[in-house]
């Protein structure tokens, strides 16, 4: 793709240049991820649903949570703010008006159509069954991958203390739950299990960072930026590695300006540059949560205050609503940027040599100014992810 786009330009064809990175970039950001949930009834899967994608029991879109049965049918929720990435909520095993006595799982995921899910997350709250290993097997007998996660460890653990007072050992209790997870699964014929120990509420402790790694590391190189991006963001490390995902594509970006500067219209390659730079910094604002729904759900299940998290944030673009008015009052207070977009202004009308100058002045505009917002953008997200743990940031 690459090299089109440098032969597109390298022949004068902009528009086919433009078209054909707007294509690559888009089809980057419409990657799709389907991540199918099931559990026996009654394990926490539809709050584990809501957790994933970042949303709380009982807003907007969320999966309904009870302590009945409430998934009778396959459901598909989609992530609030990257629609490509679905977790599908299906009917627990053990759902009587979906297999009755005598479950067999071939027929179980014959019914759910397998083939569209890229990996399954198998939940309990207690112990793994004969029902969960036996759909483990026909996952893996179709080349999918399956995660084994034990839900509501928190509460295990409070009711453990409870129960030992100062003798409770909160390490080894982890560590048994663990074992007899695993030995259940080995005991019903299952080799080499591997279990996660997870909290909804509290996604940034126990074993939720490891699975995250995990399904980083086993999905497909294509996927692995459209879970990067669903995911919540639980350390500091998600986001450090959506800034380099950011970074990746810059250089696409300053192509569009590039090839858009060899336009000999006054005006035009100033125009468009704004645009172009209100909607990828919008893009980071909302996936480095920045935005207002993002900072007020961070404050919600965190217990700090909105206005607190907002106080951390210097970039005066990481407003409630940011404008091409505020973004050209950003420009031009980047030393040097100024003199570079007049310059490439007044380039474009030397014959000959004016549009290749007035195209690498745009594109060293763009990439440059990309690049100092997307740094000074990923320092604010992790100024406020810190304050989100309480920590003090005055210093």
């Amino acid at each position: 793709m690459e090299e089109e786009i440098k032969e597109a330009l390298q022949n004068n064809e902009q528009n086919l240049a433009v078209e054909k990175i707007n294509a690559f970039l888009e089809e980057l950001n419409n990657i799709s991820l389907n991540i199918t949930v099931t559990r026996e009834c009654g394990s926490g899967k539809s709050t584990f649903v809501n957790a994933f994608r970042g949303i709380k029991n009982g807003d907007e879109g969320a999966a309904p949570t009870g302590c009945v049965e409430t998934t009778t049918e396959v459901t598909a929720y989609h992530h609030p703010n990257y629609p490509n990435v679905v977790l599908w909520d299906l009917p627990g095993i053990g759902t009587t008006n979906w297999h009755p006595p005598g479950f067999r799982a071939d027929k179980y995921l014959d019914n759910v159509g397998l083939d569209k899910f890229d990996f399954f997350i198998i939940i309990s709250a207690t112990r793994f069954t004969e029902n969960n290993v036996k759909l483990a097997r026909e996952i893996q007998k179709m080349k999918k991958k399956f995660y084994f996660v034990r839900c509501k460890i928190d509460s295990d653990l409070y009711n453990e203390e409870q129960d030992f007072k100062t003798k409770f050992d909160r390490e080894k209790t982890l560590m048994e739950i663990r074992q007899n997870c695993i030995q259940n699964l080995k005991a019903e014929g299952l080799t080499s299990p591997e279990v996660f120990l997870v909290s909804s509420f509290k996604l940034g402790k126990f074993d939720f960072p490891l699975l995250q790694k995990t399904l980083e590391r086993q999905i497909p190189r294509h996927k692995r930026d459209a879970l990067l991006f669903a995911m919540p963001t639980i350390n500091s490390e998600i986001i450090t590695k959506k800034k380099e995902v950011f970074q990746s594509s810059i250089k696409y970006h300053a192509l569009v300006s590039a090839a858009i500067a060899a336009v000999p219209v006054p005006d035009l390659s100033f125009a468009v540059d704004l645009t172009l730079l209100l909607r990828v910094l919008k893009e980071y604002i909302l996936e480095l949560g920045l935005d207002k729904s993002s900072l007020e759900r961070l404050a919600a299940s965190s217990d700090v205050p909105y206005d607190d998290l907002r106080s951390v944030i210097k970039s005066p673009l990481a407003a409630e609503k940011i404008t091409c008015e505020l973004i050209l009052k950003a420009l031009t207070a980047l030393a040097g940027t100024a003199v570079l977009m007049a310059a490439e202004e007044g380039s474009r009308f030397i014959p000959i040599f004016g549009i290749p100058v007035a195209m690498g002045l745009s594109f060293t505009t763009t990439y440059r100014a990309l690049n100092h917002f997307l740094d000074v953008l990923a320092e604010d997200a992790q100024r406020v992810f810190i304050k989100a743990l309480g920590v003090d940031t005055s210093v």
